[in-house]
């Protein structure tokens, strides 16, 4: 019986970070699903921007998988993070050539506001993965590879108006992803943990989305 608890427990762990990211994350939020970001007459200078960001959030190394690895105490997480950092190498170089590729960032009102903002977002990923708080590190982790979905679909539309083939994503899936949360999932405490960091990965990207949109409608006198 307490075989069966614990297993319907770790289940519910593993719902909870998937419904995070749906409901929290990228795919939650309007603007990346937007036509004026990715086919609107001024699509080419908003994925310029969003590139970008973007680029300023996740295209240096370590990130935020990088610093997980570093971290991660359970063994089961260490095959998945290996995977999930070797697959991230490939998206951050993507957003290097895109954020190239597009060109220059837009000019935008409160362009120095809107610097220091994404800086502060930067930093904040950066104390995040660098928690020494057990599963907080992995929870942002696991979050990053399940939110990348979403974001991956607006770096591809980036790709497609400058040629550039993307090539697939090899971060780990929503299923492989599931289990290893389950596994790790071994007290209450670390749940708590990983819940949070996930959360506050997830904040940041809506957070940046907001600060796109923003930014989107700045240009455009909205």
């Amino acid at each position: 019986m307490s075989q069966a608890i614990e297993t319907a427990r770790s289940e519910q762990v593993a719902d909870l970070l998937v419904s995070l990211v749906y409901a929290e994350g990228s795919a939650g939020h309007a603007y990346p699903q937007a036509t004026e970001l990715t086919a609107g007459p001024e699509a080419m200078r908003n994925l310029a921007d969003a590139a970008h960001y973007l680029s300023v959030l996740h295209g240096r190394f370590p990130g935020v998988i990088d610093h997980a690895a570093r971290k991660a105490g359970h063994p089961a997480a260490h095959g998945w993070l290996a995977a999930a950092a070797e697959a991230f190498a490939a998206e951050r170089a993507l957003l290097t050539r895109l954020a190239v590729a597009t060109g220059p960032l837009p000019s935008t009102p409160g362009q120095a506001e809107c610097q220091a903002a994404v800086l502060q977002q930067s930093h904040a990923l950066d104390m995040l993965a660098q928690s020494e708080r057990a599963g907080c590190a992995l929870g942002a982790a696991f979050a990053l590879a399940l939110d990348w979905r979403a974001v991956r679909a607006v770096l591809e539309a980036a790709a497609r108006r400058v040629s550039i083939a993307p090539g697939d994503c090899a971060l780990p899936d929503e299923e492989e992803t599931r289990t290893v949360a389950m596994i790790v999932a071994e007290t209450p405490s670390f749940e708590r943990a990983m819940s949070f960091g996930a959360q506050q990965l997830l904040a940041q990207h809506r957070g940046l989305w907001d600060l796109l949109e923003a930014r989107q409608q700045a240009r455009s006198g909205v």
